[in-house]
């Protein structure tokens, strides 16, 4: 059995968001069950679908007032960066090992990030009418006067108006 499968505390009401989630579960799931014969193509696979699938709330998060340098697109690039790492390591040195160990560390990471940074981008979207299809924001006038430099959540606050420290 997979070490992450999708389940409704997984979804956050962004069909586009979620089936997205649902494709990377069941392909990071595919990884983990692979002989070491297909785990190279099958890691393959899912960096390609992340490549995207980050590619794709990066471009949301953009057209719709976060900084490019937010947390979330930060962590979105340093996780791409150590798949990437990982797949050279597999094809160059064949360190499959590396790539098992990544894939438990994602089943590990990815719910977390989903119930956390994604879902305040998923509310952020549905609060300014973002049709996620067309890229239209239906409610222009929810939109933030300035960017977004925190994560988006209540828990990640934006430089600019975080409460001054207590001395």
């Amino acid at each position: 059995m997979a070490a992450l499968q999708w389940s409704e505390a997984l979804a956050l009401d962004l069909p586009p968001m979620d089936d997205t989630h649902r494709e990377f579960v069941d392909l990071l799931a595919a990884v983990e069950a692979a002989d070491n014969a297909t785990l190279v193509a099958r890691w393959q696979a899912l960096v390609e679908h992340t490549e995207q699938h980050f590619g794709q709330e990066d471009a949301w998060m953009a057209s719709t007032g976060f900084a490019a340098g937010n947390c979330h697109a930060m962590q979105h690039k340093v996780v791409l960066q150590v798949m990437r790492d990982g797949a050279a390591r597999a094809v160059d040195k064949g360190e499959l090992h590396v790539v098992r160990a990544m894939a438990a560390e994602l089943a590990l990471w990815f719910p977390q990030h989903a119930q956390s940074m994604d879902a305040a981008l998923a509310l952020h979207l549905r609060r300014v009418g973002f049709d996620a299809t067309t890229g239209v924001v239906h409610a222009p006038d929810a939109l933030p006067d300035g960017l977004l430099h925190g994560c988006g959540g209540a828990s990640c606050s934006d430089e600019r108006t975080a409460p001054a420290a207590v001395a």
